[in-house]
């Protein structure tokens, strides 16, 4: 999901109070770059607890996708009036754990919309999307659910029906994470073939699915197999709120059957299509991925590129034109960055869907090989959220996708690494304006995306389960914007190219893996121990971090470091003979003394002049000087903190 355009609301307008907020003690500007001649001396008081030293290798990074773990097959009919599916085929099945299994666990996530009193629906916080009722709700009927091994024929199918659980575990009022029991238990490495049919009425358009009018947006539609973990166990669970989802790699093979004039775009290659007695169908083929969503509409317009040799097709609503080019303008940024970021794209189709006008809840999401963008036709040329959106939902192509971390119990995994890159990419591509470029003001995303973070850290960890956060705005202050705040402050601290090379290590070493927060604490920690464990303080125990010059004399200056994270520093000296010197502390202590000897005392002092360290809570006390000077970098501070507080106040 994206929430990139909340950054613009406040934020923007903060900007615009920094030259009503005083001055400060702040640098007006970067000195010369010169070395004094005074001999420094730094004393510190030691740092008593060791860092730890080694990681563990990663594991080689995989060329191609492994054996699929399920092969689903289905042919699907859309009833536009009706706003109805009816579906059968058939999901071939491995178990690829260590042990036996004795049970399948199905999820029906469009049960979620059957009634007020599902879990998803007894979830609501009254903000973000998927807030309000749907005025027509939805569901899914399994009609046939049966097990064969793969050489019986169908007649021999065991009937599951009868012993599929009747609701979720434990929750009466929820019909989405069913239990099915086998026959008998499935080996590891041994397959089965489940004979599937289900009929599903779309509720009016909710939470990324359903519809509106003839506007067909068809997520997490059919019944679909949890994940099974190497250890034999389930990763299941059922719908809620601000839970997004976990799933096994599987090839898809999907025909969609829908009016002629209905335009289709789909997860994966369209393959074949035919008309007969009135019914398009459309076969669309995918292997190696982890779900499967499309859309329909008799109004789509489309048109196709090619970026970076990656196929897009884009499907929009007609005169939303200029909001496509804006999207598309973001893909041609995003596919080459984070092809050098993160590896090849390895899909040979992208299918970017802008839905139309009152469809805001089927907008800004990603599926395998599609994505979903959103927002007005007419936004500002000066206000860069289209590319933005359509940067960040390309980005979940690959944490969401390529190594689909689950969502459930950890979702900074994929939103916050992804609003990291999102940030580094478009920073690329349009430098210190990626957010917002107007005449005489600028602001990049991830600055701006650090105001939406930062104070949200002392109330809950970034290390939660999406479900363990109390409102939908810390869901997406810590788990997008604190974690790439806090990523973003990594990368600056120990080395922007050291750390590049390590997030690259793992997203290649990880693809088609289902990494866990271990791993990419592992990965990032061979770049320094101290980063390992910085990173995992900062996702685990609500770390945090403030440098402040909290002594100053002609002849020495003290620097403090308040907070748990124990992060290198740039200390940018200035003398009175306008001379300068940039001295680096490693920042494991708690302070650190600069003493000055003859012959150039000291003019001014400054705490991370480049701004590296983006977590930290209060820059206005990162500098003095022998006088006030004139507005400064703190004004603009005061200016971002109250614009951030307004766009606290806007989050979801």
């Amino acid at each position: 999901m994206n929430l990139s355009p909340l950054l613009a609301r406040g934020l923007a307008a903060g900007l615009a109070l920094a030259l009503l907020l005083g001055s400060s003690r702040a640098l007006a500007a970067d000195p010369p770059a010169a070395s004094a001649s005074a001999p420094i001396q730094r004393r510190s008081p030691p740092f008593l607890a060791p860092l730890p030293s080694g990681a563990a290798p990663l594991p080689p990074a995989l060329s191609s996708p492994p054996p699929p773990v399920h092969r689903t097959r289905l042919v699907v009919r859309l009833d536009p009036v009706a706003h109805t599916l009816q579906a059968q085929g058939q999901v071939t099945w491995t178990n690829r754990s260590q042990r036996p299994v004795h049970d399948t666990f199905w999820h029906l996530y469009l049960n979620a919309f059957q009634h007020p009193r599902t879990a998803f629906l007894r979830s609501r916080l009254g903000e973000g999307r998927g807030d309000q009722l749907p005025s027509t709700w939805g569901r899914i009927k399994l009609t046939r659910l049966a097990v064969r091994s793969p050489d019986e024929a169908p007649s021999r199918a065991v009937d599951l029906l009868p012993s599929l659980a009747p609701h979720s575990p434990d929750d009466p009022d929820d019909q989405t994470d069913l239990r099915a029991p086998l026959p008998a238990p499935c080996q590891p490495q041994q397959s089965l073939v489940f004979d599937l049919a289900f009929e599903a009425s779309l509720p009016s358009l909710v939470e990324r699915t359903g519809f509106l009018e003839n506007f067909h947006m068809v997520g997490q539609w059919f019944p679909k197999l949890a994940r099974l973990r190497d250890d034999g166990t389930w990763s299941h669970f059922p719908f809620l709120r601000l839970s997004e989802f976990d799933a096994d790699f599987g090839d898809y093979d999907i025909t969609i059957e829908a009016p002629p004039a209905y335009v289709v775009g789909a997860t994966g290659v369209r393959a074949e299509e035919r008309t007969e007695n009135g019914v398009r169908a459309t076969r669309f083929l995918q292997e190696g991925v982890h779900d499967f969503a499309w859309t329909a509409w008799d109004q789509f317009l489309e048109r196709t590129e090619t970026l970076d040799g990656v196929p897009v097709r884009a499907l929009y609503p007609r005169g939303h034109e200029p909001a496509v080019r804006r999207q598309l303008d973001g893909l041609r940024v995003a596919i080459p960055c984070m092809r050098r970021r993160l590896g090849p794209y390895p899909y040979a189709s992208l299918t970017l869907v802008q839905p139309p006008a009152g469809a805001g809840e089927a907008g800004g999401m990603e599926y395998p090989t599609l994505i979903t963008t959103g927002g007005p036709w007419y936004g500002p040329p000066w206000l860069r959220t289209a590319e933005a959106v359509a940067v960040h939902e390309y980005g979940h192509q690959y944490f969401y996708g390529l190594l689909a971390s689950d969502e459930h119990r950890h979702p900074f995994l994929d939103e916050g690494l992804n609003t990291l890159v999102e940030g580094l990419c478009l920073r690329e591509g349009h430098g210190d304006g990626s957010l917002l470029a107007a005449p005489g003001l600028s602001l990049d995303f991830l600055e701006a995306g650090r105001w939406m973070g930062l104070g949200a850290g002392h109330d809950h960890a970034i290390a939660h389960g999406a479900a363990s956060f109390p409102t939908a705005g810390h869901y997406g202050r810590l788990a997008y914007f604190r974690t790439a705040t806090l990523l973003a402050t990594l990368r600056g601290a120990f080395g922007e190219a050291p750390f590049d090379e390590a997030l690259q290590r793992y997203a290649q070493a990880f693809r088609f893996r289902h990494p866990e927060p271990a791993d990419l604490v592992a990965a990032l920690g061979q770049v320094d121990p101290a980063l390992a464990v910085a990173l995992d303080d900062g996702l685990s125990r609500r770390g945090w971090i403030d440098f402040a010059v909290t002594a100053f004399q002609p002849g020495w200056t003290v620097i403090a470091r308040r907070g748990s994270l124990r992060l290198p520093v740039t200390v940018r000296l200035r003398f009175v003979d306008g001379t300068t010197r940039d001295e680096r502390w490693d920042g494991t202590s708690e302070w650190v003394r600069f003493d000055i000897n003859e012959p150039a005392e000291l003019q001014a002092v400054e705490v991370d002049p480049e701004q590296r360290i983006l977590l930290d809570e209060d820059r206005s006390n990162n500098a003095r000087s022998r006088e006030r000077t004139r507005v400064g970098r703190a004004t603009l501070e005061r200016g971002l903190f109250w614009g951030g507080l307004l766009g606290r106040l806007l989050a979801p």
